[in-house]
């Protein structure tokens, strides 16, 4: 069953009691949450994982800002997700695009990402790769080439289109990554990236081609960055994925 949720940066500028309120509220199920505003730490992640259960939500993962290949603590991500009771933390494939890494840049993300894997399975957390412009899943061909020499069964990725694609070819970048695909973050964009209500059409199909398997769809950004807009997307998503609002 796919799960609907929200990722918690969509609302940097609230605090995690206000969004856990308006994802209840929206109808969602599922919060996925940022490390760099909302759980910093390991106290914070503690406070932010009682108030999701308190409000009957779960947690979808940690949102983790570590860059694989510049740096930063893996132990640190892992005990801070493990403290909030993530399945899964996220991390960046580096922050050089694919076309212009060298052998030296793609042989530290791999090292950094079975880092992050090693340190996991004590916790029983799965790690993820965010899929995005400037990083090394920014392509298909990229991406696949990352996941199989990385070759850890604890290392996966989430998948979001790209808009400056057509849907045909996002769902081909889609397509190629489901059998490493953990959550998948949902939303529509110009080509621009100006921020648009979240369009059912491509997302049925994105979603249609996961077959009601067990991962969650993420709302991620609104138009305006403004919380009035989250229950109008929210209800488009549960229409999508086939559930009412709880």
């Amino acid at each position: 069953m796919i799960t609907p949720g929200l990722v918690s940066v969509t609302f940097r500028q609230l605090d995690p009691a206000t969004i856990v309120s308006l994802a209840a509220a929206a109808g969602l199920v599922a919060i996925e949450w940022g490390g760099d505003v909302h759980v910093p730490d390991v106290p914070a992640a503690r406070r932010v994982a009682a108030q999701t259960a308190e409000a009957g939500l779960r947690v979808a993962g940690f949102g983790s800002y570590l860059r694989l290949g510049h740096g930063g603590d893996a132990g640190a991500v892992v005990s801070i997700a493990a403290a909030l009771g993530a399945p899964l933390v996220r991390v960046w494939a580096g922050k050089v695009a694919s076309a212009e890494a060298d052998g030296t840049h793609r042989a530290a993300v791999v090292a950094g990402a079975r880092e992050v894997a090693a340190r996991a399975p004590d916790a029983d957390i799965g790690v993820a790769f965010e899929y995005h412009r400037n990083t090394l899943t920014d392509t298909r061909e990229s991406a696949l080439r990352l996941l199989v020499d990385v070759d850890r069964p604890n290392v996966g990725t989430h998948w979001q289109p790209e808009p400056t694609r057509s849907v045909a070819e996002n769902l081909g970048d889609l397509e190629s990554v489901l059998p490493w695909l953990r959550n998948v973050h949902v939303f529509s964009w110009a080509a621009d990236r100006s921020r648009l209500p979240l369009d059912p059409a491509p997302w049925a199909r994105y979603l249609g081609v996961l077959d009601g398997s067990d991962r969650c769809a993420l709302l991620e950004f609104v138009a305006g960055d403004d919380p009035a807009r989250l229950p109008l997307d929210a209800k488009t998503l549960l229409s999508v994925v086939g559930r009412s609002p709880r």
